[in-house]
């Protein structure tokens, strides 16, 4: 297992040994999100980012307590995912399964990585988290995206519920006073938060980092320690070396035009992407690694399996063992695991 350090999240983010694992702002499938969540706490992530939604939150955090009866010393940090405008992590895909063909091969359901779109029947928006891969492949257009927007009103009051030790906010290039307003209702919540985690995916010229540059002057304003995120495939899920290419190229293009803070790859991230950073020389860049669509794509045969049996994974000693080894490999670091 990857040693917890004596400060635990706080610790590693300093020490540049960072590793989340990021649940889905729109992931509602509780059983597996229950699951992940007590493999990744017990794998050594130091945060695990999911959607601002009671019931998922409660998950996770039955998750935690069940690493922490297995051997985990400490907790996580738990974070939860915002948006200040349209984004594509807060959605889902919808169509009226009346209207498709009775011969329709449904590559929808082929390409679906969370298995949301079942042989027949509608999208199960529990498990759908909007990677958007089915809107394309639909032969008649059926599927639509729909957007899942949290009010500025319920905000507050939400997080007071939720209570979060973090929390990743979602921007786009162009929306500063939008960032702006999240923020402030964010501080009106009162929710005592150790990090704020700002997400922002690369727009046409300069315009990231003059975004980022902007939301810097903003953050300087409060009292929150903040992290950039760059999203080098957003929602691309792991599919390939590639992908993990992409986040190390945005690292090369844009770190010296980024404002002050520690930097996290995500999107596209897999077992590729540590390598990938100590071939360029950039691993001391970066202060730690997200994985989502990887880490998910590593343990979906496993829930399979559990599912099979009519289980939870983690009641499953010959499962759940596996799939511990597999995300214990995915988080690693060379330093800290031999063999990685």
């Amino acid at each position: 297992m990857r040693p917890n350090q004596p400060d635990g999240p706080r610790h590693a983010l300093a020490a540049g040994r960072w590793v989340k694992w990021i649940g889905g702002a729109s992931n509602h499938d509780l059983a597996a999100l229950e699951d992940l969540a007590a493999l990744a706490a017990l794998a050594g992530a130091d945060c695990l980012d999911v959607a601002a939604d009671g019931a998922v939150v409660a998950a996770v955090r039955r998750g935690m307590d069940w690493a922490q009866q297995h051997g985990r010393p400490s907790r996580p940090w738990l974070m939860v995912s915002l948006s200040d405008g349209e984004d594509p992590h807060f959605r889902k895909a919808w169509f009226d399964p009346s209207r498709c063909p009775a011969d329709c091969p449904r590559p929808c359901a082929k390409v679906c990585p969370p298995l949301a779109i079942p042989a027949q029947g509608p999208v199960l928006a529990e498990r759908c988290y909007g990677c958007g891969r089915c809107l394309p492949v639909c032969p008649l257009g059926l599927i639509e995206e729909r957007s899942m927007a949290l009010s500025p009103q319920a905000l507050p009051a939400l997080l007071r519920q939720l209570q979060p030790d973090a929390i990743e906010l979602h921007t786009h290039p162009g929306r500063a006073a939008d960032f702006a307003e999240r923020l402030q209702q964010i501080e009106r919540s009162g929710v005592a938060l150790q990090l704020l985690s700002v997400s922002c995916p690369e727009g046409p010229g300069d315009a990231m980092p003059h975004h980022l540059w902007q939301l810097h002057q903003l953050l300087q304003g409060c009292r929150l320690p903040w992290l950039w995120q760059l999203d080098g495939r957003p929602m691309s899920g792991d599919i390939g070396a590639g992908t993990a290419q992409a986040a190390v190229n945005l690292l090369q293009r844009r770190r010296g035009q980024l404002p002050p803070g520690p930097l996290q790859l995500a999107g596209g991230t897999n077992h590729d992407s540590r390598r990938r950073l100590e071939r360029e020389g950039l691993a001391d860049a970066v202060a730690g690694i997200a994985y989502g669509g990887s880490a998910r794509k590593l343990i979906q045969p496993l829930l399979q399996q559990a599912q099979a049996r009519g289980q939870a994974l983690r009641a499953c000693p010959d499962l759940w063992g596996q799939a511990l080894a597999q995300l214990q490999s995915l988080f690693c670091r060379p330093e800290l695991v031999r063999n990685c």
